[in-house]
């Protein structure tokens, strides 16, 4: 794939991914930031000390520019990062055309990159957690985000491997089941935190929890179909958009079904 399909497709992931972003903030907006003042209001009044100074950034402006700064940069990261991975991936992972791969893309990234550190550290609000704890735990949870890459990308290779002796379907069951497999070996070996107060609601916790979950779901859902909408109408042919670099048409052509 030539530089000029590169840069149009990396183009079109980070507009995919602002696009997502976007959408994502106002899930963030109306869904989690109900939970952060619930759980601010809950430890100020558990607080015995009322005299602190005056805080550097007030709560409007975080949940309302620091929120949307924070998503929508994140969401044009993340954007170009996978449009790179689709250069990579296309034509490479079965015969899925642009808009199949892209949304393969985007799935996994939710589970590898999200999901599976989320089951083993899930998030928190404002008042769970030990100070003292926060830098080993965040260590540990891109610990768990990095093995969760490397693993699913040996899965990938590992499937590749065996499928001329296996066939598609067992080396794709086989591959799932090795990266099953060592990630819940790295569940039990890693540590584990448990910070939550006795008084601190579990319904409140969970609602949290699930809230950022769903962030993460519309983020990369909307970045999945956005994106294979994107690059379907610049690859594919017979979609209305104008193919580039002869060997992504030629890649494409393969691939499609």
């Amino acid at each position: 794939m030539n530089s000029i399909s590169v840069r149009a497709l990396l183009v079109r992931g980070m507009l995919a991914g602002l696009i997502a972003g976007a959408v994502a903030l106002v899930v963030a907006y109306f869904l989690g930031e109900s939970q952060v003042d619930a759980a601010i209001a809950l430890e100020e009044a558990h607080s015995h000390d009322h005299g602190g100074g005056e805080e550097l950034v007030s709560r409007t402006t975080q949940a309302t520019g620091g929120l949307a700064t924070g998503i929508l940069v994140f969401g044009v990261a993340i954007g170009g990062i996978a449009a790179l991975v689709f250069c990579y991936a296309l034509g490479r992972i079965g015969r899925f055309g642009p808009r199949a791969t892209a949304t393969l893309i985007a799935g996994a990234a939710l589970l590898t990159v999200y999901v599976v550190p989320f089951l083993k550290y899930p998030a928190n609000p404002p008042a769970v957690g030990n100070p003292d704890t926060i830098g080993k735990r965040t260590t540990l949870f891109f610990l768990m985000l990095a093995l969760s890459v490397l693993l699913a990308v040996a899965a990938v290779i590992l499937g590749r491997r065996l499928a001329p002796r296996l066939g598609n379907w067992n080396a794709a069951v086989t591959a799932a089941a090795g990266f099953v497999l060592l990630i819940g070996l790295a569940y039990a070996f890693l540590p584990s935190f448990n910070e939550v107060g006795k008084d601190f609601p579990a319904s409140l916790l969970w609602e949290f929890r699930l809230s950022t979950l769903a962030i993460q779901t519309t983020l990369w859902t909307v970045f999945g179909l956005t994106f294979g909408h994107l690059t379907e109408r610049l690859l594919a042919p017979g979609t209305g958009g104008a193919a580039t670099g002869g060997v992504a048409e030629r890649r494409t052509a393969g691939a499609v079904n």
